[in-house]
């Protein structure tokens, strides 16, 4: 297959006028066009601007349901097609704090998910349970809880891809910690009430993240910097933002992309079950979660999770928080591929990587995605250009 784009980011730089061409799944090279086009025949689709692929680390549901409702292979089905339609290929869907029973339910899932080779699942986010019950959130407090030999033999398994796990550093042991990313499970800080040298100390224990920065975590204050110090501070760590303008303002989040750099902060969507979907209302540990235009709220007012979808954070970060195009896709592409360890396979379009990118228009509307070369969402079908003719 062979893609005419006048624009093209390939995770680094743009280049203009170019044909993409892609084989067995990888793409096979990227040559300027003019040199080697002399017509159209060869071509088979034509697009305004390229992209890679959107990785998502953190989804906890899409297309009409939640992955801790129904832990399930079909849900994850669910949750991986509705979020294509917005330039996702790759994504971790996220169990928030619940019974060992649900875990082990929604691994089950992953691990077939893979093993059956679902397109865009990738492995496993735990966000919970070992997490500080006052920065919470919505997670259900009766399932906070220490860890235990139940949930460590659970992230150690070797069948869900990649594995991360959300907890809280001042309720988890540095010895866990270590024992945790020696093992290859990324851990990230989050719904935490931590003092900046606890984090600080979880980072150097293996942690690489945080989980969407600013909320649920210890604030900064001038003489207390707290788990948002500590992640503005360390240039090794990573940080998702949830750039649906609701969670962070975009005053913070400029400051966060200024301090970091597109290189650390990651676009995430914490997306609930609305992501396409038309419904307004979920029921979530016998709590209603409301949309209240882009906001998901509980009764009393809390955030619970989001309506974002990653071609929305891309547009968000570029139009309203004065992001370069370039680094806002970065944030969504190549910065979580890099945080993954994946960068030698997803996040760019270069020679031999997997064939995962996003066709689009100038204002970041997916018109198609692309995984492993398969188009598996078209905004608007139509036969390809050889056909055409």
């Amino acid at each position: 297959m062979q893609i005419l784009a006048t624009k093209l980011f390939d995770g680094e730089n743009w280049q203009q006028n170019v044909l993409l061409s892609v084989e067995k799944g990888k793409i096979k090279s990227i040559e300027n066009a003019v040199s080697h086009v002399q017509n159209h025949e060869s071509i088979d689709k034509s697009a305004d601007v390229v992209a890679p692929g959107f990785i998502d680390v953190q989804v906890n549901g899409g297309g009409g349901v939640l992955f801790n409702n129904t832990p399930d292979l079909s849900t994850l089905i669910t949750m991986s097609k509705a979020h294509q339609q917005f330039g996702t290929t790759a994504m971790l869907p996220t169990v928030i704090t619940d019974s060992i029973d649900v875990m082990q339910r929604a691994a089950n899932a992953a691990a077939q998910a893979i093993h059956n080779g679902v397109a865009g699942i990738i492995g496993i986010h735990f966000e919970g349970p070992h997490l500080c019950s006052a920065k919470k959130g919505i997670h259900p407090e009766s399932a906070i809880r220490p860890i235990s030999e139940a949930e460590m033999a659970l992230f150690l398994r070797k069948d869900l891809g990649i594995v991360c796990v959300t907890l809280a550093p001042e309720q988890v042991s540095l010895d866990v910690i270590k024992q945790l990313t020696e093992q290859n499970v990324v851990v990230c800080l989050g719904h935490s009430n931590a003092e900046v040298e606890q984090a600080m100390n979880a980072l150097d224990a293996g942690a690489t993240g945080f989980t969407h920065l600013y909320n649920a975590m210890s604030p900064l204050h001038s003489r207390a910097a707290g788990m948002v110090g500590a992640a503005l501070l360390r240039d090794d760590a990573y940080a998702g933002l949830i750039v649906d303008l609701e969670h962070v303002d975009k005053y913070a989040c400029q400051l966060a992309i200024k301090a970091k750099g597109s290189q650390r902060v990651m676009l995430v969507t914490d997306a609930m079950s609305h992501v396409g979907a038309k419904h307004n209302e979920l029921v979530f540990n016998n709590e209603k979660i409301h949309r209240d235009g882009n906001r998901l709220i509980l009764e009393n007012g809390t955030l619970a999770g989001s309506a974002l979808d990653m071609a929305s954070a891309v547009r968000n970060s570029y139009r309203t928080v004065g992001v370069d195009l370039s680094h806002a896709l970065k944030m969504a592409s190549t910065t979580p591929a890099h945080f993954l360890g994946l960068n030698s396979t997803k996040g760019s379009i270069i020679e031999g990587a997997d064939a995962d990118f996003v066709l689009m228009d100038e204002d970041c509307l997916i018109k198609q995605t692309y995984i492993a070369g398969e188009c598996v969402f078209d905004s608007n079908p139509q036969p390809d250009l050889k056909d055409r003719q």
